[in-house]
Formats: structure tokens, C-alpha cells, sequence
């Protein structure tokens, strides 16, 4: 099945709305004013006017711009109306990133400044086609969005430099994936199968080549090398290496992909990889190269994943650890980490048309990414922990800006995760409001979909078609969902089919409304997962909840809630730009007798009832910093 394009949707929600407005007219300037004080752009500026020396940022840092530029031209092509501002600024951009490239395509302004005789020395860590990727991706949304070829132009060049390097010159895997999805995008816009086959060998040498090692084990003369030691080859020691000796598994190197049981290392490469082996699948019909994602996805989903969907418990090397290691306070949970699995979940959900895989893309959305941004657009979260002690807050900006710019071009691009359409059918995802137009085999439907969500389960589908086309419409039901009542035109209709309702008639004037469970329900983790072993989270819909000190009279981890705990919600407009709140009465340790003590035998404790307030996770350290948990004990 393919996606309906984001230019084909309108998105008019009243939950996500406001927030495409504020990534729109707050966080794309508030970018792009990060970049320019970075000296993320000064690098193009500098390596176009011919100058050496004094890169600044992050040696990966073009991505950055790379990355603002793909959310910039999702902006443009959405917009009801041109932004000739906006248009100027990246018209700008493009004309730097133009005038930064060498003759023979090669683009990476670290190399061009600091070392132009040591390219592609260093695939372990200099991430030459980590940025090349990001700037194919820009380019293949910039073309689509406005129909120049000014970046497309660049892109093309640089991807055909490396397409002669590659494996003709350097036989080898580069250290941080996203080259691979990035060439199935330019192999699309361009109708050239040469770089879906360059992608499809960068992603079977993977575990075969030992490129990676040597480059370790040989650091004199590459890209990157201190003879003193305080170097970046050093530095990916630390995580390439394992009791002294290469160990690929943190760039999923470990071993071909066939052999590959549980998804291992750096969280985000993981996904990025993972979405160019679903590309490629979908390019090529290579059924072993889904058998395989589906044995990864199913590890991920079972074992290593948190309730907010968020991926990648360790803080050393952003990686996934082992099954059942999901701690709360130390969860890093990267917001990139989190993108790159609804990256990921959505090319399966192409291929394979499972519900599972939109049920994820829901989960993460609502909470392991919209957490990572705050309210006002203008601070973000690079790791997302489940518990904090109010130490942990979002900053303006990080040295390592992979984060931010990331959500703003996922949330320029929400539009293209709503609908599916195969021939005659058409496959509704995602529950947010607006309008679709939606191409099918025989004909168009026109789509007006209203909705509650995230607070209440109800929504309705204004189906039209010019010329009465027969469609069949499947409609997902949410895994949150016990129960589901629709009725089309007021009738009720009542066919459910491996998690879609399904409704197959032709299509004029049509009412589809749409009910969906939607009561709070209270989670435990498996026994086997520690950091939950005795406590509960809180869910309502795709939201997940939690407790902040700032709602409640006692710091949140006096509280105690169990499975018979009920909730009352309560829509705030006035909190945290409207939120609906959830309320019960818990149970609390009593104060009395504690007067000059510190320990007292268990018999003599008491406990009292006392009310407890939880907000959506996604809104909580938005007010003045404070404790906060998930996961909430449970006695």
C-alpha cells in the first residue's frame, strides 16, 4: 500500500493544530536562529568562500541544516498560502549548501574545512554518508514541495560521487545508517534503480565487511586521529569495542542482518537502518528482508520496549541493553530514537498493512515524541526518562542538535501518516482531524474527518465521491480500544476484520461515526522487567500519564494506586494549553508517629486516603521543574 502524500491532507484538529502552528511559526524560525549562532551555516559559508580551519559544532553537523531543511519544505508545501519569508530562507540555505560543494559532488563541510585529503577514512564515525542522507532527504522534499531542482540538483551529484566510490574505490558500511532509506527516496524522484541497488549493498555488507574493525585497529592517517589519544577514533572505541576487542553490534554490525535475533546497539541507527531495509524490500519484493524485520519488530515490541514507546535504555552508547532492561530514572528513551520507530513502523505498515505497526506509530506520537518538545516549541528533551527527582529538564538547544530538528520535520510531515491506499481500498491510520483527498484505482474520495482524540473516542467521516465510487474504507481500531460502535448514515454497522472495521459500499454523500472505548486503564509491566516490578501506570486512549509533585500535595512517590483505583477525568483548558486531567483517591503513608524517628516497625505504620492528580506525560516539565513518575507503586 502507498501513503497519501502530506500535500494531499489538510490537518484541522483541535489537538494537533495548535501544535503544527507553533512548529510552524515558532520553531522553524527558532531553528533556524540556532543554526546561524551554531555555526552550523557559517561552516557552508566559510567552505564556500574557499577558507581552512575552525569548523564549528558537531562534525556531523550539516545534517542539522539538512534536517531543517526537509521540515522547512514540508512547511512550504502544506501551507494554505505562500510564505515568500520562508521561501527567501530557504532558497538562502540552498544557495550556501550550492556554493559549499566540490567539483566532483562531494559535500561535508568538516572535510572541506578541516580535512579535505581524508575522505571517506573515517566510515566508523565521521559520518560522511550519515549527512549525505539527510541532504537527499531535504532534497527529494524540497523538489516535491516546490517542483525546483536547485537541492535535488545537489543531491543527485553528491549521491553519483558516491556511487563511484562505492564499493568500486571503498568496500564498506558506513558507522551510522541513513543512507539507505535516503536512496530509495532519490531512486523514487528520480526513476533510477541505481541507487536503490547502491542502497540494497550497503545494507548486505553490513556485518559481512570488516571495514569497521580495521579502521579501529588502524587509526594512523584517517579522518579523525590525535596521535595524543583524546581523538574521535577514541572516542568510538568506547563503544565499538567490547573487553578490549571490536564487538560492530552498536552499528548493528555485529552480524548480517539474516542473523540478527534482537535489535542491538544505537537506538536510532537501529531504526534508520531498519527503514532502508524496509524500502528496499518494498523496492525490490525481497520477502526475507521483511521475515527479518518482523523477527527484529517482534523482539522490540516484547522486550525492549517503554509503555511511551520510546526505544533504547542506556545512556552510554544511546542503546538498547538487554530483554527486560527498561529502568524509569535512567531511561534515555532518545526523542530521535522515538521518530525513527514511527519511520520505521510506517514502512512496515506499507508493506504489510498491519494495524500493529499504526498502533506503535499512535503510542510513540503521543507520547515518546511530543514529550521531547515543549509546549511554546522552543525546548526539547534529547533523552525522555520515566521518573525524574526535577533535575531533568528540556534546554534550547544541544552541541549534538540531532533531536530538534527532527521533530520539526516530523510534525511538517504528520500529514503523510494518516492514510493508506491499495487500488480501491483506503486505510485510515491515524485519528486527526482534517481533509483528504484520497486517489484510489477508480475514482477519488474526499475525506473530512472530525475527532476527539486525544481526550474522547469519538469521530466522524465525511466520506464524498463526484462520481459514486466504490471503495472499501477500513478504519483501525486502536489497540487501547476494548470496545467499538460505527454506524454509517445512522445505521449500525458491525464488521471488524484483523484490527480495521471494514466498510465496503459505494461511496456518495456518506456520515461514518465512529466510537471508541476510551476509559482509563491501569498497566503493569511483565514480572520481569524490575524498574516496574510492583507499580502501575496510567492510560487513557494513546495517552499515557503520569504525576507531577507540582498537581499534588506530596512528592509523587508517596503515592500508592492498585487495580481497582478509579479515575475521574476532567478536561482543563486552563492547564497546560488544555488538558484533560485524571483524578482519584490514593493511599498515603499517615505522618503520625514519625515525629523524631526514622525507622519504626511496619505493624505500627498507617496509611491514610488523600487525592492524587496525573496529567499526560507529554505536558509534564512545562511549569516549574519537579519530581515526576510513570509508574506509580502499587501496594
Amino acid at each position: 500500500m502507498k501513503p497519501v502524500e502530506p500535500t494531499a491532507v489538510t490537518i484541522d484538529d483541535e489537538f494537533w493544530s495548535p501544535r503544527l502552528e507553533t512548529n510552524r511559526d515558532v520553531t522553524i524560525e527558532y531553528q533556524y536562529d540556532q543554526l546561524e549562532s551554531s555555526g552550523c551555516l557559517e561552516n557552508f559559508r566559510r567552505a564556500a568562500a574557499g577558507e581552512t580551519g575552525d569548523f564549528e559544532g558537531m562534525w556531523f553537523a550539516d545534517s542539522d541544516a539538512y534536517k531543517w531543511l526537509e521540515a522547512a519544505s514540508y512547511v512550504l508545501a502544506t501551507a494554505d498560502e505562500p510564505d515568500p519569508e520562508l521561501i527567501g530562507r530557504v532558497d538562502d540555505v540552498i544557495n550556501l549548501v550550492a556554493a559549499a560543494q566540490d567539483d566532483d559532488g562531494y559535500l561535508n563541510t568538516y572535510f572541506t574545512l578541516e580535512e579535505p585529503d581524508k575522505r571517506w577514512t573515517n566510515l566508523n564515525t565521521l559520518h560522511e554518508l550519515y549527512c549525505a542522507g539527510h541532504l537527499i532527504e531535504a532534497a527529494v522534499a524540497h523538489h516535491r514541495a516546490t517542483g525546483k531542482t536547485s537541492l535535488l540538483d545537489v543531491a543527485t551529484a553528491f549521491a553519483d560521487h558516491i556511487d563511484d566510490v562505492f564499493p568500486d574505490e571503498i568496500d564498506g558500511a558506513p558507522g551510522h545508517q541513513e543512507i539507505e532509506l535516503a536512496l530509495v527516496k532519490l531512486a523514487r524522484v528520480t526513476g533510477e534503480a541505481r541507487y536503490v541497488d547502491l542502497a540494497e549493498y550497503f545494507i548486505e555488507i553490513r556485518g559481512h565487511d570488516d571495514r569497521l574493525e580495521w579502521e579501529l585497529d588502524n587509526p594512523e592517517g584517517l579522518a579523525g586521529y590525535d596521535p595524543d589519544g583524546d581523538d574521535m577514533i577514541e572516542g568510538a572505541r568506547g563503544v565499538f569495542w567490547e573487553d578490549g576487542e571490536y564487538d560492530g553490534t552498536y552499528a548493528q554490525a555485529h552480524a548480517p542482518l539474516e542473523e540478527q535475533e534482537a535489535v542491538e546497539g544505537h537506538a536510532v541507527r537501529a531504526m534508520y537502518f531498519f527503514a532502508g531495509v524496509a524500502d528496499v524490500a518494498a523496492e525490490t519484493g525481497d520477502e526475507d528482508l521483511l521475515a527479518h524485520l518482523e523477527r527484529l519488530w517482534e523482539n522490540m515490541t516484547t522486550k525492549r520496549l517503554y509503555i511511551t514507546g520510546g526505544i533504547g535504555s542506556a545512556h552510554e552508547g544511546e542503546r538498547f541493553t538487554e530483554d527486560y532492561d527498561l529502568p524509569n530514572e535512567m531511561a534515555y528513551a532518545e526523542t530521535c530514537a522515538a521518530i525513527g520507530s514511527i519511520f520505521w513502523n510506517q514502512r512496515m505498515l506499507e508493506l504489510t498493512g498491519d494495524p500493529k505497526y499504526a498502533d506503535l506509530i499512535e503510542r510513540t506520537l503521543y507520547n515518546g515524541v511530543l514529550a521531547g518538545v515543549s509546549l511554546d516549541g522552543t525546548e526539547f528533551f534529547y533523552d525522555n526518562r520515566l521518573a525524574s527527582d526535577g533535575s531533568h529538564s528540556r534546554s534550547g538547544w544541544f552541541h549534538c542538535a540531532c533531536c530538534p530538528p527532527n521533530v520539526a520535520r516530523l510534525f511538517a510531515s504528520l500529514g503523510r501518516y494518516l492514510y493508506t491506499v491499495d487500488g480501491r481500498d483506503c486505510y485510515v491510520n491515524q485519528y486527526i482531524g482534517g481533509t483528504a483527498s484520497v486517489p484510489l484505482e477508480k475514482g477519488n474520495l474526499t475525506l473530512t474527518q472530525e475527532t476527539a482524540l486525544p481526550w474522547e473516542g469519538d469521530v466522524t467521516l465525511e466520506v464524498t465521491a463526484p462520481n459514486q465510487t466504490t471503495a472499501t474504507l477500513h478504519l483501525r481500531i486502536p489497540e487501547w480500544c476494548d470496545d467499538v460502535s460505527v454506524t454509517v448514515n445512522g445505521e449500525t454497522v458491525s464488521t471488524a476484520d484483523e484490527g480495521y472495521v471494514t466498510l465496503e459500499r459505494t461511496w456518495d454523500d456518506d456520515r461514518i461515526s465512529a466510537t471508541f472505548d476510551h476509559s482509563t486503564t491501569l498497566v503493569a509491566g511483565h514480572p520481569a522487567v524490575a524498574a516496574t516490578a510492583g507499580r502501575l501506570a496510567i492510560t487513557r486512549g494513546p495517552l499515557v500519564y503520569c504525576l507531577e509533585t507540582v498537581d499534588n500535595d506530596r512528592p509523587v512517590h508517596q503515592y500508592r494506586i492498585d487495580s481497582t483505583t478509579e479515575f475521574t477525568p476532567t478536561h482543563r483548558s486552563d492547564l497546560l494549553e488544555g488538558v484533560t486531567i485524571l483524578e482519584a483517591d490514593a493511599t498515603v503513608p499517615s505522618l503520625e508517629g514519625w515525629d523524631g524517628k526514622l525507622y519504626r516497625q511496619a505493624d505500627e505504620t498507617k496509611t491514610r486516603t488523600e487525592p492524587v492528580t496525573a496529567i499526560p506525560y507529554y505536558a509534564w516539565d512545562n511549569r516549574d521543574s519537579c519530581p515526576m513518575r510513570v509508574w506509580i507503586d502499587w501496594p
